[in-house]
């Protein structure tokens, strides 16, 4: 099992409405329990922490970070973010999640903004499986049902995936490339599109076999990370 920091920006939650109903204790807090049960080893980590509780250390101790901001990209640190950037080319796992595209970590692996169209209004959203032979795949159905997400599509500015996992559509037609792999230096990236900060995507199991699953795909291996000699 891995050594996980999940990082949330937890803006939204700590207010009062749909969001603190949804996640009162914080996005973050419903990963890492559920994370937990899956027996990883799990630290949170949030904007209002000191070094957005990032430090070089915590980096170092971490094999996979997952990534969720929506609201405050621009309030994330440039010197975290080229932290985080430069663990994952050391062999960090990385996996932004739903609104992170525009994340200044993200951005920075990918070359490119991120931006997309969207829309919020608690749709069905159908994800289909498009690489049943994938590790993250494992023990998932081949497609399921959210019934209530945030909707994403066209012009989505990102890289073409090394490997794309899963393609999610809603019922008006719209297509959009919702589970993508990268590889930057010795570190694995895993965009997951689905996920808000109002609807019950993370609460649901399929889900969270999912997010378990990438986690144990993008955790480096000893063989990953250049060693102290190498650098």
């Amino acid at each position: 099992m891995a050594t996980v920091t999940v990082w949330n920006e937890n803006q939204h939650e700590r207010a009062t409405g749909p969001a603190n109903a949804m996640y009162p204790d914080g996005i973050h807090t419903t990963l890492a329990e559920m994370l937990v049960s899956y027996g990883h080893t799990v630290r949170t980590a949030t904007l209002e922490d000191p070094d957005h509780g990032l430090t070089e250390q915590v980096l170092a101790e971490t094999d996979v970070l997952l990534w969720w901001g929506d609201i405050a990209h621009d309030a994330v640190s440039d010197a975290v973010a080229n932290r985080v950037e430069q663990a994952v080319r050391d062999g960090m796992g990385f996996i932004p999640l739903h609104s992170s595209h525009e994340s200044k970590p993200f951005e920075l692996l990918m070359g490119t903004t991120g931006a997309l169209r969207w829309r919020e209004e608690g749709e069905r959203e159908h994800v289909w499986i498009v690489e049943a032979s994938h590790p993250i795949t494992d023990g998932l159905p081949d497609k399921f049902e959210l019934e209530r997400a945030e909707i994403y599509g066209k012009g989505f500015d990102l890289p073409i995936p090394d490997s794309l996992v899963t393609v999610s559509w809603c019922d008006d037609g719209t297509v959009f490339p919702s589970g993508c792999c990268y590889h930057r230096g010795a570190g694995r990236i895993f965009y997951f599109q689905p996920g808000h900060e109002t609807f019950p995507v993370y609460h649901r199991p399929v889900v969270q076999r999912l997010l378990h699953n990438a986690v144990a795909w993008a955790a480096p291996s000893e063989a990953d990370r250049p060693s102290v000699e190498q650098l």
